[in-house]
């Protein structure tokens, strides 16, 4: 719209001059053919015009860029145009072809008084011409016609070129509007990704890194007690397992940084990672862990072998951290179209329904564990259950606490066609939660 603006000032102003000229020329010679007043009246009546002209061009403000936007009060825009009308319309009486400016007046009008002051500015200056032609004796048809249609085809064109640029206007809004909507879309994504990423590196954290640190802490506190009472063989094995723990823990922390699969998958399956997991478990706290296969071992999805380590690592830091119990067992069943995992202690149980309260109160009133585990597995498609009960400190009365009703029984069971996911292994999304 600004370059159309400039454009048709450019045209005024040089269609002006060029009408001013010629009857400036045709007032001259008026007056030196017919002695008098006249042609004098004239001549200073046209050149009266293009100074008021000129100076309303550095004065008054012409309409922004805006169709629609106010043109101006009656001063200066309605002032400006009034009086180039007056000093025309006094030219006109004594010089006939002043009539040649009423022309470049309808334009004027229009653009600079807008479209609702505009066509009453061109109806008054209309009537003027035709006024002054049948004054000056034109024929009667001409007279009529001619300023007309010169008016007509005036405020046809300015008003269908604004209809045009408020049309494009229109566009250029959407576009833009729908320009400021991807880029909120773009925010919002990136925030969720970056939301994601944070929760995806706080489980992973929370289900290797601080589980190692954990048990490398248990593993030194149980060597310090060692030698202080002068058994220095058992203070070096608890040693020597703390430094294969922090071996262990450095590799699960460049993991993290790869986001690769976890080291315990790579050189093994699901169930070889899993006894290795016991062992370990059990070289650091003494927990007696046994892991049970039930159907037939195959090979599963990268996310599902990992989220199924990840949950076993989880649970089984539980029970050596909370449960005070002296056995566990992993037991893993594998189904047509689904694999599941239990994961039963003896130990003294809790109350799941406390847990949940605990976890609404917000992070700052616990850990991550369990509804980290919820997380990982709502993420696979699958379901998590979790039977327990809090009691008094243990008695191994009952070794199965799904008989005994005491002890805690996590059971998780995964469909095989994992949502969203190929072989590959997979990021956690899910939000990381509370330890029980």
């Amino acid at each position: 719209m600004a370059a159309t603006t400039h454009l048709l000032q450019i045209a005024l102003d040089v269609l002006l001059a060029v009408l001013v000229v010629l009857v400036g020329v045709s007032a001259a010679r008026a007056a030196h053919d017919e002695p008098g007043v006249g042609g004098v009246v004239g001549l200073v009546g046209v050149l009266a015009l293009a100074g008021v002209y000129v100076a309303g061009r550095a004065a008054v403000p012409w309409r922004t860029d805006d169709v629609d936007a106010p043109r101006g009060a009656w001063w200066p825009s309605g002032a400006w145009v009034t009086l180039l009308v007056v000093l025309w319309a006094g030219t006109l009486v004594v010089v006939d072809s002043a009539l040649w400016l009423a022309f470049v007046l309808f334009f004027l009008e229009m653009h600079v008084l807008g479209p609702r002051r505009g066509p009453v500015a061109v109806a008054v200056t209309t009537a003027l011409a035709v006024s002054g032609a049948l004054h000056h004796g034109l024929s009667t048809i001409g007279s009529v016609v001619g300023p007309v249609l010169g008016a007509a085809v005036s405020v046809g064109v300015v008003l269908g070129l604004e209809a045009v640029v408020r049309e494009s206007q229109a566009r250029l809004a959407v576009i833009e509007e729908l320009r400021r909507t991807r880029a909120d879309l773009a925010d919002a994504e990136s925030d969720r990704v970056r939301a994601q990423e944070r929760e995806r590196l706080a489980r992973e954290i929370h289900d290797t890194l601080a589980q190692g640190f954990s048990s490398i802490g248990l593993l030194l506190r149980a060597a310090d007690r060692s030698m202080t009472d002068g058994d220095l063989p058992a203070a070096r094995g608890h040693l020597a397992v703390a430094q294969e723990a922090v071996g262990e823990n450095l590799a699960e922390a460049r993991r993290v940084v790869r986001a690769l699969a976890p080291p315990a998958l790579d050189s093994a399956n699901l169930v070889g990672a899993l006894e290795r997991l016991a062992a370990r478990t059990c070289a650091e706290s003494g927990l007696d862990v046994t892991v049970v296969v039930s159907g037939e071992a195959r090979e599963l999805p990268a996310p599902v072998e990992t989220a199924l380590l990840r949950i076993s690592q989880s649970a089984l830091a539980n029970v050596v951290q909370h449960a005070h119990a002296g056995q566990a067992r992993l037991t893993v069943t594998f189904h047509d179209d689904a694999v599941a995992l239990d994961v039963v202690d003896d130990g003294v149980g809790f109350d799941p329904a406390r847990a949940a309260e605990h976890h609404d109160r917000g992070p700052s009133s616990g850990g991550f564990g369990l509804v980290a585990m919820r997380s990982r597995v709502a993420e696979l498609g699958g379901t998590l259950v979790v039977e327990s009960a809090p009691r008094s400190p243990r008695s191994h009365e009952h070794a199965d606490p799904r008989e005994a009703g005491v002890g805690t029984a996590l059971a998780v069971q995964v469909p095989l066609a994992v949502p969203g996911h190929d072989a590959a292994p997979a990021h956690d999304t899910a939000p990381a939660q509370e330890e029980r």
